[in-house]
C-alpha cells in the first residue's frame, strides 16, 4: 500500500495521506509521492480543484517520532556535524520544502479537510492550502518546541500571516494544543463542522468551486495571493487585467443572462 493515494474524480483531485498506523507521519516516499501529485495538478487543464486529508485517526501528525529516535530519515546524525548540517538542509529543501513551493504554483483551489488531529508540520501542511475545513473534534498544534526543532517546512512563514505574529510567537514558543473551535476564532480554520457532516460539508463546498467560473476562480486566487506583496498600485494594475479577460469569456455572458434571467447560472 502506498503512502500517499491520488486520485482525481471527475474535476477533484484527492491527496489522501495513507500512513494510519503511523498517524500519517511524514515518510520519504510520502513526500515524493506529494511532490508528484502536485506536479500533476499544477499541469492539469481538468483539474478544477484539489482535496487534501488524512486516512485514520487523524489528519497528520507531521514528523514520524520513531525515525527521530532511530537518527534516520531528515533527522539522520553522525559525528560528522557539518556535513551532515548541510544534507538535512538540503534533504528539506528537496523533500518537504517542494511542497509549498508547488502549491503556490498551483492556482486553483486546494481544501484541506481536517479531522482528529494536525500536529506541527502536519498542521503546516494544513495551513498551506486554501481553506480548512475541520471536524469540531479536531485538535491542532504547532508541536515543533516539544521535540527541540523548528518549523522547517514553512510554519514560521503560514502561520503569522493567519494569526498574527504574537499568537503564532505564542504557538510555536510553547506548542500549546487548540480545539477546533479555538483554531476557527485564532484564523487557522475556516470552517468547524461536526465529525459525521466533515465529508458531506467538504464534498458539497468543492462541487460549488468545481462548478463555478474557473478563470475566475483562479484570477481571484492570484490577486489575493500576490496582492500580500504588491503596492496597491500594482494589485488595482493586475486586477484590471484580469477584469478585461474575463469579460470576454462566455461565462461572463452565461453569468449575466442568467441574472437577468433570474436562474442558477451553467458555467462551463
Amino acid at each position: 500500500m502506498k503512502d500517499l493515494i491520488f486520485t482525481v474524480e471527475g474535476s477533484v483531485a484527492k491527496i489522501i495521506l495513507n500512513r494510519p498506523e503511523s498517524m500519517n507521519a511524514f515518510s520519504e516516499e510520502m513526500l515524493d509521492l506529494w511532490i508528484e501529485a502536485l506536479e500533476t495538478v499544477r499541469d492539469s487543464d481538468e483539474i478544477r480543484a484539489v482535496l487534501v486529508k488524512g486516512n485514520g485517526r487523524g489528519f497528520c501528525a507531521g514528523g514520524d517520532v520513531k525515525e527521530m529516535k532511530a537518527g534516520n530519515g531528515f533527522y539522520k546524525t553522525s559525528e560528522d556535524r557539518v556535513s551532515t548540517a548541510l544534507k538535512r538542509k538540503n534533504s528539506l529543501w528537496k523533500k518537504i520544502q517542494r511542497i509549498p513551493l508547488l502549491l503556490e504554483e498551483i492556482d486553483k483551489p486546494v481544501i484541506a479537510q481536517i479531522h482528529g488531529f494536525a500536529f506541527g508540520a502536519g498542521l503546516d501542511m494544513a495551513l498551506m492550502c486554501d481553506i480548512r475545513i475541520a471536524g469540531e473534534q479536531t485538535k491542532v498544534s504547532e508541536s515543533y518546541v516539544n521535540v527541540g526543532i523548528v518549523p522547517g517546512d514553512g510554519g514560521a512563514y503560514f502561520l503569522p500571516r493567519l494569526v498574527g505574529i504574537d499568537r503564532a510567537l505564542d504557538m510555536l514558543w510553547t506548542g500549546k494544543v487548540l480545539t477546533a473551535q479555538e483554531a476557527k476564532e485564532a484564523g487557522l480554520i475556516t470552517f468547524v463542522v461536526p465529525d459525521h457532516e466533515l465529508e458531506s460539508f467538504t464534498e458539497a463546498y468543492l462541487q460549488k468551486l468545481v462548478t463555478g467560473p474557473q478563470e475566475v476562480i483562479k484570477f481571484v486566487k492570484r490577486a489575493v495571493y500576490q496582492g500580500q506583496d504588491m503596492s496597491l498600485r500594482a494589485s488595482l494594475d493586475m486586477i484590471s487585467s484580469a477584469m478585461a479577460i474575463v469579460t470576454e469569456l462566455e461565462d461572463h455572458k452565461e453569468g449575466v443572462r442568467a441574472l437577468a434571467e433570474k436562474r442558477a447560472p451553467r458555467f462551463q
